[in-house]
């Protein structure tokens, strides 16, 4: 996926933001200080969005490393 130049100059302006940045480091905080039976209810939660994607077969007969 490439972004956009409005998405570059979006994520520019973020990252210049010393609100902005607080609240990235607080959600990052956040994220690490979960136990495991929330990752667990995490996954439970999201489960459809991940079996809604089928995965791709490919077929090849190139073998080269």
């Amino acid at each position: 996926m490439t972004l956009t130049e409005e998405e570059k100059r979006e994520m520019l302006l973020d990252a210049r933001d010393p609100t902005r940045a607080a609240a990235f480091a607080a959600a990052q905080r956040a994220s690490h200080a979960g136990t495991l039976d929330d990752y667990i209810e995490f996954l439970s939660e999201n489960m459809s969005m991940a079996a809604a994607s089928a995965p791709r077969i490919t077929v090849t007969d190139d073998f080269r490393l």
